[in-house]
């Protein structure tokens, strides 16, 4: 990691980005995606005792996958201004598809994580493992996380769908947002009741394995490389960066076209998306060269991998828990 201080030039690259015209909303590219999933869904439960059932999950894995990510993306106001609009467009796919909080993730997300990225008292994600990836004056001390910290934490990538659906019940609980609550408890009888009524139990039992079993580590293992294994920063240094150099020092961007950015959702250009988290997902690719050219002309250092590099680099993280 390099921890020379970055220059302040920030708008010099935001006035580059605006002007090519990448940081645009994208209302009828998204609206097209959005009714490509609703499709989707709707083929995958009225066709479903057509399937077979193995199949049927990894279908319905990949329309799961596109509602988190389209979910994400229009939270972020990357479809439409109206933030107001963005939440009620946004639970058909957070609420029905994937029993998640829209309100949940916004604020865990886009207010919290966004704002504070890696910055330790606020960025609740980076304090995950008892403290693993923060720094040593924050990391526990627990012998069984000792023992174990590599299953627990590798093992984990296999529940993260069912732990978002655990988040967004007890948020929606505790914040009284009974009305998501209620969207959110829909999606068992509209998605998983028709599937076990048109499959019967046993075949149902196999889309609901093969399920939960891709999707959560599709979406962990894309998650973890964002900023795990970045540096991190006590909230007094962290309240002295510039916006730019605490993104681009907390963030981590992959190597890899179009393929890798549909995989990864737009996340492998992590470092864009957290300078400008407005900036539409298919855009992302065209603001990282314009981002990756900015660094190199002001010799500053941009931090990019492989994923296969990235995830030595989170394993070798975890070894810090001593």
């Amino acid at each position: 990691m390099v921890h020379t201080r970055y220059p302040n030039n920030f708008d010099e690259l935001r006035a580059e980005v605006r002007e090519s015209g990448l940081l645009d909303r994208v209302p009828i590219r998204g609206t097209l995606e959005m009714i490509g999933v609703l499709i989707a869904i709707t083929i995958a439960l009225t066709t479903a005792s057509m399937w077979n059932p193995f199949l049927l999950g990894l279908f319905m894995v990949v329309i799961a996958t596109r509602a988190v990510f389209i979910s994400h993306d229009i939270l972020h106001t990357q479809y439409f201004k109206s933030k107001k609009l963005s939440f009620q467009l946004s639970y058909p796919f957070s609420a029905i598809i994937l029993s998640n909080s829209s309100k949940w993730w916004d604020y865990k997300h886009n207010v919290n994580h966004h704002t504070f990225c890696n910055i330790i008292q606020k960025d609740e994600d980076i304090r995950a493992l008892d403290g693993t990836f923060t720094n040593e004056n924050h990391r526990g001390n627990s012998p069984l996380i000792k023992k174990y910290k590599y299953i627990i934490f590798w093992g984990s990538m296999f529940f993260m769908n069912s732990a978002f659906i655990a988040q967004s019940y007890a948020f929606a609980l505790r914040n009284r947002h009974y009305s998501e609550f209620a969207l959110m408890l829909l999606h068992w009888p509209i998605i998983w009741g028709t599937i076990f009524y048109s499959l019967g139990f046993s075949n149902g039992l196999i889309v609901l394995l093969t399920y939960n079993f891709i999707l959560s580590p599709w979406l962990a293992f894309g998650f973890i490389t964002n900023h795990l294994g970045c540096e991190t920063f006590e909230e007094e240094d962290g309240k002295k960066l510039s916006w730019m150099e605490l993104q681009m020092r907390t963030s981590r961007s992959l190597i890899g076209g179009k393929f890798v950015h549909w995989f990864y959702g737009g996340l492998n250009t992590q470092i864009e998306h957290h300078l400008f988290p407005k900036a539409p997902r298919f855009n992302l690719l065209e603001v990282q060269k314009i981002t990756k050219n900015f660094a190199k002309k002001h010799n500053i250092f941009y931090f990019e991998t492989t994923p296969i590099e990235a995830y030595v680099q989170i394993n070798n993280g975890l070894k810090a828990y001593k």
